[in-house]
């Protein structure tokens, strides 16, 4: 790291990706510059929903209860098409403790974080714009050059930059990264408005006919979000009145609803693009700057907060030092990986949505009803519309002997406190000691304290109580293990407990540097497992 560095981390962009970066990048004692060129709170915020999987990320930087708070809590997905009931999504009875979604708008998000950002000590750069990037100083920094509303350079030294600042993303250009794909160009008009008579509010509904689709979100109290399908429009015309509403409300919704005058409405023409790399050199991209996809499904703004965690507890142990450098190129692949499929996912979600002929919507209505009563639904859309079948296949992943869990996967246990106890590390990896059939002889009891000496100082060594035994029993099966868990709760791996050196090298596959953590030195070109089970 580099004296001459204003900063660890300077964090481009305000908005939820941003802030929640800088949340947990704060708590782990990394030095942070937030700065946002123009964010301004309006009634204009498209993103209104969180899934069950973002829920569980943001206890780690404990907001999770506020939001809830604040936000509408719905058991799930509604489908109708034509007025008639094709099939649901349920988020109850997942193995989460948020099983259900919560409706929020992305505006209410934001103030939630922002207070959670300033008592970490963080404080928001508004007002400043980034013009310019040079990464070619001879310590590895990188100097960003920055300009107010008044014209005056501003420059800023950093060992690491993220990008955070949306679709028309500056840094990206900047960095010469392009931004690829046009697989759906569909126009949505957008309001909230008092809705009489609509589907009960417990859930959130898509509602398909051959004039286009609706989508309808509850906020509480009579109040919906309403997102319809329209023609594209030239650019500068007035935004869509209550009658556009209604009369999709009357082709496309169940029932009889009325819709009441609207608090504002917009329109928006939604792409499909993916940036060609999240990684160049020490600039990183995440959120909007990375990825831009269909709003269909809502998960645009959900997915860009998988990105902020996915990359900020790698990125604090990058900076001090208990992480190899090369865990930033595992976030590179792992979240593009991810949002190749959330593109192709919400592409095909909107495709079902303009179905249009007799034929395509006899087929679409049928699959979905099959699925519905067949518990397809159930199975395999909803862990992909809560994000809780979020998986990385990645070079991060180890080995595993579970038989219930692949390396990649997320595991099924909270990550905030229960009962004042964690159960995984919060900033460090986690090896569960699972005894599985075997469990409490004197021989499980020295490979344990056995265990506990090697690993001292490379990650949290943990044993289950009779709990979590009950949640993992499924997943890990009968034989003893050591179970390394990211501090993001996915699995890294799952080996012989009795072999240390496995444990070590599934740590550093993971991105442990252990010299470091025992106070060696430690060179750019370590590629083996030094200083780990000795």
């Amino acid at each position: 790291m580099s004296d001459r560095a204003d900063c660890d981390v300077l964090i481009v962009g305000g908005g939820p990706v941003g802030l929640v970066t800088g949340c947990e990048l704060l708590q782990r004692g990394v030095r942070v510059r937030l700065v946002d060129a123009e964010r301004r709170f309006t009634r204009h915020s498209r993103a209104n929903v969180l899934w069950p999987r973002i829920m569980e990320l943001l206890d780690r930087i404990d907001l999770t209860r506020r939001l809830v708070g604040r936000g509408h809590p719905v058991s799930g997905v509604g489908y109708f098409s034509q007025g008639r009931r094709i099939g649901d999504v349920p988020m109850d009875g997942m193995p989460t403790r948020y099983p259900f979604a919560l409706v929020i708008s992305q505006n209410t998000v934001e103030e939630v974080l922002r207070e959670r950002f300033a008592e970490l000590g963080g404080t928001i750069e508004s007002g400043l714009r980034l013009t310019g990037l040079d990464r070619t100083a001879s310590d590895g920094t990188v100097l960003s050059t920055l300009e107010d509303a008044d014209g005056t350079t501003h420059h800023i030294r950093s060992d690491w930059l993220v990008g955070a600042d949306g679709a028309h993303s500056t840094t990206r250009e900047l960095l010469g990264v392009d931004f690829e794909g046009d697989v759906v160009d569909v126009s949505f008009a957008v309001a909230d408005a008092p809705v009489d008579g609509a589907p009960d509010d417990d859930m959130t509904y898509y509602c398909y006919s051959p004039d286009g689709g609706l989508a309808l979100g509850p906020f509480g109290e009579g109040l919906w979000r309403l997102a319809i399908t329209v023609p594209h429009q030239e650019p500068g015309a007035a935004p869509p009145g209550r009658e556009v509403f209604q009369q999709a409300v009357d082709e496309r919704a169940p029932g009889h609803a009325v819709v009441g005058e609207l608090r504002w409405s917009a329109v928006f023409r939604a792409r499909c693009r993916i940036a060609a790399t999240f990684r160049a050199g020490r600039c990183l991209l995440a959120g909007d700057a990375a990825h831009i996809t269909s709003p269909a499904g809502g998960q645009g703004m959900n997915t860009g907060i998988q990105d902020a965690v996915n990359l900020a507890w790698r990125l604090a142990g990058v900076v001090d030092g208990s992480l190899r450098d090369v865990v930033l190129d595992h976030y590179d692949s792992e979240r593009r990986a991810a949002a190749h499929h959330v593109a192709r996912t919400t592409t095909a979600q909107t495709k079902w949505g303009m179905a249009r002929t007799p034929k395509r919507i006899l087929l679409r209505d049928g699959l979905f009803h099959l699925a519905h009563r067949s518990g397809l639904l159930r199975r395999r859309i909803t862990p992909l519309v809560s994000q809780l079948g979020v998986s990385y296949d990645s070079p991060a992943s180890g080995p595993s002997l579970a038989p219930g869990i692949r390396p990649g996967e997320r595991v099924p246990l909270p990550l905030a406190p229960v009962n004042g106890r964690r159960v995984l590390a919060r900033d460090e990896p986690s090896v569960l000691l699972w005894p599985g059939r075997a469990g409490s002889g004197g021989d499980w009891q020295r490979v344990k304290e056995r265990l506990h000496k090697e690993l001292a100082g490379l990650a949290q060594v943990a044993e289950p109580d009779a709990v979590v035994r009950r949640r993992l029993r499924a997943a890990l099966g009968g034989r003893p293990l050591a179970v390394v868990v990211r501090p993001d709760g996915h699995l890294a791996a799952a080996v012989p407990p009795d072999d240390p050196e496995a444990v070590a090298q599934a740590l550093y596959t993971l991105g442990v540097r252990p010299a470091a953590r025992q106070g060696e030195q430690v060179h750019a070109h370590d590629t083996t497992p030094t200083g780990g089970a000795r």
